[in-house]
This record gives C-alpha cells, sequence and structure tokens, in this order.
C-alpha cells in the first residue's frame, strides 16, 4: 500500500485536536492550507466541527459530540481495515 493518508485519515488527525486554530490544524495534520480549507468547510458543513469566535480575528474549531461520534467510528473502522490488511498478507 502507499503512505498517503486516505480522505478518513486526514479528517481523524483534525478531530483528534479537539479544539485549534487554522494553523495548528494545518501544522498538526500536516496540510496544505488549501485541503485545510477543503477539510474545515466540510466538517462545519456536516456539523462534525463548530467554529468558535475567540476574537477579532481569532477562530478557532471546536470538536461536538457528532465530531467525537465520528472519530470513535473512524478509528474502529481503521483498526479492523489494518487488522483485515495484516491477514491478507500473510495468507
Amino acid at each position: 500500500m502507499n503512505n498517503r493518508r486516505s480522505n478518513i485519515e486526514v479528517m481523524a488527525d483534525i478531530l483528534r485536536l479537539g479544539r485549534a486554530g487554522k494553523t495548528e490544524i494545518m501544522y498538526s495534520a500536516n496540510m496544505s492550507y488549501r485541503q485545510l480549507q477543503r477539510y474545515l468547510e466540510f466538517l462545519t458543513q456536516h456539523e462534525f466541527i463548530e467554529i468558535m469566535k475567540v476574537g477579532n480575528p481569532v477562530t478557532t474549531y471546536k470538536v461536538n459530540k457528532r465530531g467525537l461520534r465520528l472519530l470513535k467510528t473512524i478509528e474502529n473502522l481503521l483498526e479492523m481495515l489494518d487488522w483485515r490488511l495484516d491477514w491478507r498478507e500473510i495468507s
């Protein structure tokens, strides 16, 4: 398999941060500003994260309960897939 992260893995990386600003998310999740904008738009539109105004112009993003459920689901799925991939390599 290639070493590139899937969209789901990138979203999980963002959700794991809990609460952060754009710069912190961008560096922690190792992505460009353009990619960051795309993921933040998706996650906010689907109500997995909330926009929090901290000051002017400071904005942070906070994972809500729905986002935490998504993160748990993603982590369970990735765990299952890793197990299946390991099993396929052995057979």
